[in-house]
């Protein structure tokens, strides 16, 4: 009797947002490996796009070209929401998968992961259980119900499963495979950029020459950036640093603009701040890599300095990624100024925290996911 080849199932990956491109590059060549037994589709809802973010993103780091792009646009919270969800669901109608794959906690992340589940299409989530506690973060709010959606939860730190389990999360649901943003870094370290080749590309003139050591910092958060107060506490404190340690500040059109509406363009001007455009994921990493000092209010800033050792201060008042504090080089300041001060004085003093790279942060998480979705799949009706 003739045998009949199954159909390979698929899984639809998502992406949204810049933070989701440095986690589904490990991801889709993982499932693009002789050992997976799935095939993968990437979609891109749109939800930031350019075509400079597709060379620095897609192109670095070898992300395929998205089979569908919603083209969703910028917007506020609801009307991005909403816009991602009404463009979705056609999707799933035209060609249903074995299940959606969301990443991070961005609104693409909460939008495609609702109009799934609500289609009984199981949702699949990588970087789970993460949590600031802090409610009035719209990533906060996006990761808990993306949770709660979810049939199969990847964690990037033990401590997570505490927090599932905590909300009603069942413990099989759970699986501790590490960290996809540090499979990604690990990958691409040989060919971050060199800092005095980032700079040499930026500042063509003698601006670009590179000092014996600097800081590295990053401002984007709306609780830092929005409220013209908070934003000039921190950029006097910083202002302030730069008279001993110049800093670079790769700084996001949004930011730019906020910053001249407080009024605060004179005073980086007058800085040893030296700002540069937004960079691609290489000339970050560089950047980061030759660092003395980073500050900067990123949750995944966060992690890649505790990956590479340099020493991390976060301008928030909490952090969903708490290992990098306990066990990485991560110290949470908020925006007092004594205490930023007090945090770098700490590290010119001792070098910073020495910390450690966390458990399973080994560059194999992406691996370790694709194996526990491909039993999951074989065990599936």
């Amino acid at each position: 009797m003739m045998e009949v080849d199954t159909p390979r199932k698929h899984i639809l990956c998502v992406v949204g947002a810049r933070p989701n491109f440095m986690k589904i590059a490990p991801i889709m060549r993982a499932f693009a490996s002789a050992d997976s037994a799935l095939d993968a589709t990437l979609l891109h809802t749109g939800q930031h796009y350019d075509a400079a973010m597709k060379h620095t993103f897609f192109d670095q780091l070898g992300i395929p070209e998205p089979a569908i792009d919603l083209e969703v646009g910028s917007g506020s919270h609801a009307q991005q929401t909403a816009d991602i969800m009404k463009r979705f669901e056609p999707v799933l109608d035209a060609n249903p998968p074995a299940a959606v794959l969301v990443v991070g906690d961005v609104n693409s992340t909460i939008a495609c992961a609702l109009v799934a589940v609500k289609k009984n299409i199981p949702v699949i989530h990588v970087e789970a259980g993460l949590r600031s506690g802090d409610r009035q973060m719209p990533e906060e709010i996006n990761r808990v119900l993306t949770d709660q959606l979810s049939e199969l939860l990847f964690i990037t730190e033990a401590d997570a499963r505490g927090n599932l389990e905590r909300e009603g999360i069942r413990d099989e649901a759970i699986h501790f495979v590490g960290n996809v943003m540090i499979d990604t870094l690990r990958y691409n370290l040989r060919n971050a950029q060199p800092a005095a080749d980032v700079l040499a590309a930026q500042l063509p003139d003698a601006a670009a020459t590179l000092p014996a050591s600097y800081g590295l910092m990053t401002l984007h958060r709306p609780s830092n950036v929005d409220q013209p107060e908070v934003l000039q506490r921190l950029v006097q404190v910083l202002a302030q640093i730069s008279q001993d340690t110049p800093l670079y500040f790769p700084v996001h059109p949004r930011t730019a603009s906020r910053i001249t509406a407080a009024g605060l363009d004179e005073l980086l001007h007058n800085a040893r701040i030296t700002l540069l455009p937004p960079l691609g994921y290489l000339e970050m990493l560089g950047m980061m890599r030759d660092a003395k000092v980073v500050f900067t209010d990123s949750g995944g800033i966060q992690e890649e300095t505790t990956a590479l050792g340099v020493p991390c201060i976060t301008l928030r008042e909490n952090t969903e990624r708490p290992i990098t504090v306990t066990q990485g080089t991560n110290t949470v300041v908020g925006t007092d100024p004594e205490a930023i001060l007090s945090a770098y004085d700490s590290v010119i003093q001792t070098g910073g925290k020495r910390g450690k790279v966390p458990e399973l942060w080994d560059g194999e998480s992406a691996q370790r996911i694709v194996r526990v979705i491909n039993d999951w799949a074989s065990a599936a009706p």
